[in-house]
């Protein structure tokens, strides 16, 4: 029979890692963003807690920080930001995409099912190293990683702009009240005050 340690430890990484699979499902099928994205911030955690369990404390905290703390709240504020109803016009070619992405994924899964078959993960791993971890991960980014890193910065900074972009970028549509032309930018155009259009019009009839 075998240890509750480890017992204890299959039925954490169980719970983990369908977190992580239900998780990814919600973000890929929900029809709604922001639940998608509160999702997916749940997603990170439970990877977080994945790296908990191969003693990675600090990449475990680097996930939270950065995945969580950052990217996660970054997209959460596009999308609260950018405008849901504008009507987006039909893209050309949506067959083919549709048939280029599902390869795509398809391939990926492939991919994926094969690592998880042909590795022998009975073998024990490396032994951890404790806090000499954070040491040589710092000696990794400065020198064999230091071209991944600077791009993944890169890649953080586009996503940060692009989010800017999107949120402050002018949107023309019908004012549902007044069917009036408005413009609902991220700054809105000043207009006269609610209590002073209906004040005139009460005076008018009179």
């Amino acid at each position: 029979m075998p240890p509750i340690a480890e017992i204890t430890e299959l039925i954490v990484f169980v719970l983990l890692a369908s977190a992580v699979v239900i998780g990814a499902l919600g973000v890929v099928l929900l029809p709604n963003i922001v639940y998608a994205a509160f999702l997916l911030g749940g997603v990170f955690l439970a990877v977080a807690g994945l790296y908990l369990m191969l003693n990675a404390s600090f990449i475990a905290a680097a996930q939270v920080l950065i995945y969580v703390g950052a990217v996660n709240v970054l997209i959460l504020f596009a999308i609260m930001l950018v405008n849901k109803k504008e009507a987006m016009a039909a893209s050309p070619g949506m067959g083919l995409r549709r048939l280029l992405s599902s390869g795509v994924c398809l391939g990926l899964l492939t991919l994926l099912l094969r690592v998880a078959f042909t590795t022998p993960w009975a073998t024990p791993g490396p032994q951890s190293i404790g806090e000499d971890a954070v040491i040589r991960l710092g000696e990794h980014f400065f020198s064999d990683y230091l071209l991944p890193f600077e791009l993944a910065s890169v890649l953080l900074l586009m996503a940060m702009i692009g989010a800017i972009v999107l949120a402050r970028r002018d949107v023309f549509a019908t004012d549902v009240g007044t069917g009036e032309a408005v413009d609902q930018a991220l700054i809105e155009k000043a207009r006269r005050p609610l209590l002073v259009e209906k004040t005139s019009m009460e005076q008018s009839t009179r």
